[in-house]
C-alpha cells in the first residue's frame, strides 16, 4: 500500500480506527479480531485507538487491549505497525464523554496505555481533546515530558484549532507529529486545520472520514457527487471519499473506523483509486 509519514515513521495511507469495536453496538470479539487482521492483511500499518474507547465504566482501555490481542494473534510481522492511542477523554459509563487534561492524569494514563498495549514506548500518543479547565500548554507539556522520558516515541493532538496546533508545536519544541480532527464530506470546517498541517508538514488524521458510524453507509446518497463519481468508477462511494481526502494533501492519512473485515478491505482499496482533476474539483465543490 502507498506509504505516508507520521513524524519519522512511514505508515499506510489508510489507517484503521478502532472505536466501533469497543463502544455502543460493538461486535463480538471474534469479528473485531478478524477486522484488525483483515486490515493488516490489506497492508494497513496504522491502527488508531484510545483509552476512552470502551462502553462500561470499569473497562477503560477495552479497545487498546483488543488491538494488542489482535496484533499478537496475527500471522504476519506486526513490527512495522504503528499503534496510535490517545488520553484525556473519559467515559463515565453513562454514554457521556468528559475531559481530563491535567498533566498528572495524562502521564498516568499514558503509562497505563503502554501497559495495556504491551509496549515499553507508545509509538504515537495523542492528547484526545482540550480540557477547558486546564491551560492547553500544561496538557501538551505533559506530552513533552513523556517524549523526554522515552515513554512515547511521537506526540500528537486531536480536536485542535489552528492556534492550538501552533501552541502545541511550540510547547513540544517543533516535535508535533500529528493532528487528528474530524473531517468528511459532511464536516469540512476543519479544512483550515488540514491545510495548516500541510504547510507545517504535520500529519493530519481525519477521524470519522466517512461521516461517522451511523452515516458512513449514506455518504453516496447524502452527497450525490460522491455517488456519481463512484458509479463512474464502479467502486463504492466510501472509496471515492477516502481517495478525495488523500488527494487534498500528502500529509492526510484517513482513519476510517470499521467493525467488519469487508469494510476495512474496501477502504484500503481507496489508495489505488485515481480521480481526475475535474472529479476532485466536483467533490470539493459539492
Amino acid at each position: 500500500m502507498e506509504a505516508r509519514t507520521i513524524g519519522s515513521q512511514p505508515v499506510s495511507a489508510i489507517g484503521l480506527g478502532g472505536m466501533p469495536m469497543s463502544i455502543e453496538g460493538r461486535p463480538d470479539e471474534e469479528r473485531s479480531i478478524a477486522t484488525v487482521h483483515a486490515a493488516l492483511d490489506a497492508g494497513v500499518t496504522l491502527v488508531d485507538t484510545a483509552d476512552a474507547y470502551h462502553l462500561h465504566a470499569d473497562e477503560v482501555g477495552h479497545n487498546e487491549e483488543l488491538i494488542a490481542r489482535a496484533l499478537r494473534s496475527w500471522g504476519g510481522d506486526a513490527s512495522a505497525v504503528l499503534v496510535a492511542t490517545k488520553g484525556g477523554h473519559l467515559r463515565p459509563g453513562d454514554g457521556s464523554w468528559t475531559q481530563d487534561g491535567r498533566p498528572e492524569h495524562l502521564k498516568k494514563a499514558a503509562k497505563e496505555s503502554a501497559r495495556r498495549l504491551g509496549v515499553e514506548a507508545i509509538g504515537l500518543y495523542q492528547f484526545h481533546r482540550p480540557d477547558p479547565a486546564v491551560p492547553y500548554a500544561e496538557s501538551v507539556g505533559a506530552l513533552a515530558e513523556l517524549l523526554d522520558e522515552g515513554l512515547i516515541v511521537q506526540a500528537g493532538i486531536s480536536n485542535a484549532s489552528v492556534a492550538q496546533i501552533d501552541e502545541a508545536n511550540e510547547v513540544l519544541g517543533g516535535r508535533l507529529a500529528s493532528v487528528q480532527n474530524q473531517f468528511s464530506p459532511a464536516f469540512r470546517s476543519s479544512l483550515v486545520e488540514l491545510e495548516h498541517c500541510a504547510s507545517l508538514g504535520v500529519a493530519f488524521l481525519p477521524w470519522s472520514p466517512l461521516g461517522g458510524i451511523r452515516r458512513a453507509g449514506e455518504v453516496g446518497t447524502a452527497h450525490a457527487a460522491f455517488g456519481r463519481v463512484a458509479e463512474a468508477h464502479g467502486v463504492s462511494p466510501q472509496q471515492v471519499t477516502l481517495a478525495w481526502e488523500l488527494a487534498l494533501a500528502p500529509v492526510v492519512v484517513p482513519i476510517p473506523g470499521a467493525s467488519r473485515p469487508a469494510s476495512i478491505e474496501d477502504s484500503a482499496r481507496a489508495v489505488d483509486l485515481v480521480l481526475t482533476a475535474d472529479e476532485l474539483a466536483e467533490l470539493s465543490g459539492s
